[in-house]
């Protein structure tokens, strides 16, 4: 039998809009989108590669919570709001993906709720018992 298990990340969001952080249901684990947010304020002001690497300490640190690692990534996307400094995005994608090589997206928006976020990334994990 599944069970959902659940992380939150504590922010005032996460209660207001209705979500959680992760959730692990079978063997799977789905992250929600995560920015450059540290203890509830935004980090890297302006740099799209620190705020990418943030945002995918923050995945880790989700899956973490519900045994799991970037090593189980299986997807990620990327939603950003300048498309043209791709590459500084997919840089700090790289670094942490080289070897895992998940399926990505990367999607230009035109904002976040905060305009200092540049950049939002979700993943989905592959951990069998993750959900038990």
């Amino acid at each position: 039998m599944s069970v959902r298990r659940r992380v939150s990340s504590g922010t005032e969001w996460e209660t207001l809009v209705g979500y959680s952080r992760a959730v692990a249901a079978g063997e799977h684990i789905w992250v929600s989108g995560c920015t450059s947010v540290v203890d509830g304020e935004v980090v890297h002001e302006g740099d799209p590669y620190l705020q990418t690497v943030q945002a995918i300490a923050n995945v880790q640190a989700a899956l973490a919570d519900l045994g799991a690692d970037l090593d189980d990534v299986v997807r990620t996307r990327l939603f950003v709001t300048d498309i043209t400094r791709w590459k500084e995005y997919g840089r700090a994608h790289g670094e942490a993906f080289a070897d895992i090589l998940p399926a990505t997206s990367m999607v230009e928006v035109s904002r976040f709720i905060d305009l200092r976020m540049l950049v939002e990334v979700e993943a989905v994990a592959h951990k069998p018992g993750s959900g038990w």
